[in-house]
């Protein structure tokens, strides 16, 4: 009997997954400091934006607000 078991996602497939789906009129800032975690806000037109929490990792930082905002 077979099973089918969806194979986990890079980071990269993450991250490419993350910003195939992001609008090109959103506001998107992506920011770190030397020795600090990512930090990533978006804002849809007319609407609030969101900031994400730091993160060790750009993608977890990317979809964090992306969620946030959608």
């Amino acid at each position: 009997m077979g099973h089918n078991y969806a194979k986990p996602l890079t980071a990269e497939l993450r991250m490419t997954r993350v910003l195939a789906r992001l609008p090109e009129d959103w506001n998107i800032s992506i920011e770190r400091i030397p020795g600090e975690p990512w930090r990533v806000s978006m804002q849809p037109p007319g609407h609030a934006g969101y900031c994400s929490a730091p993160h060790a990792e750009l993608v977890d930082a990317l979809e964090e607000a992306w969620r946030a905002v959608r």
